[in-house]
């Protein structure tokens, strides 16, 4: 069987440490040689458009990975034109990787509650897993077509997401960092540092180009 294909999607408007710690620790629990896309979104249908610009948000994300090789930065989506939707993605890196690579599709649990709500969304588990990822206090309650969806794709375990392709369901507690994007904007707006919330490299970025406010050069 290949090795898994991790999608970790976002704004990522900026990344910060909650976002990187994250994929680290997925590739580590499915093996290191698990391979793990950030893919920040060009056009989303689903929320608000982003602050900085796709190409502003994709060198962020270089930077903060450029010291972890499992972990890669995909242009997929901001550069494609008109409306971002998951399933497309899905359906270009299936094609892509063939039938039988297992392909790992991250979101976060309140995401998943709003599953139903998104663009073709039951062909995502045709073509992808799901890896839900908990939030402190969070509770999987889906109801109607979520809770038919999760009774017929949850996985036993997680080496179902690395023996198979495609089709299952797997909640995942991974380490909470309470760290959120517009608090990092809010703070460098407001002229604090967010130092320590993202990495050296992403902030001395923002500040070179004067981004979400900041004055420092």
């Amino acid at each position: 069987m290949p090795s898994p294909l991790v999608v970790l999607g976002g704004t990522f408007d900026p990344v910060h440490h909650a976002h990187l710690r994250t994929a680290l620790e997925i590739q580590q629990l499915l093996g290191r040689d698990t391979e793990v896309q950030l893919l920040p979104c060009g056009d989303p249908r689903h929320r608000a458009a982003p602050h900085a610009s796709a190409r502003h948000r994709l060198e962020m994300l270089r930077l903060a990975v450029s010291f972890e090789p499992g972990l890669v930065v995909s242009d997929r989506e901001v550069n494609r034109t008109g409306a971002t939707y998951t399933v497309d993605t899905l359906i270009e890196l299936r094609e892509e990787e063939g039938p039988e690579r297992p392909i790992i599709f991250v979101m976060g649990g309140d995401a998943f509650l709003s599953l139903p709500k998104w663009h073709r969304w039951v062909e995502i588990i045709q073509l992808a897993h799901i890896m839900v990822i908990n939030r402190p206090n969070w509770s999987n309650n889906g109801q109607g077509e979520l809770s038919e969806l999760l009774r017929r794709h949850t996985a036993t375990n997680l080496n179902e997401l690395t023996e198979l392709p495609s089709g299952r369901i797997a909640e995942c507690a991974l380490t909470q960092l309470d760290i959120s994007s517009t608090q990092v904007r809010a703070l460098i707006k407001d002229g604090q540092s967010p130092r320590f919330l993202i990495p050296d490299l992403v902030l001395d970025y923002i500040r070179s180009h004067h981004l979400y406010g900041s004055t420092d050069a």
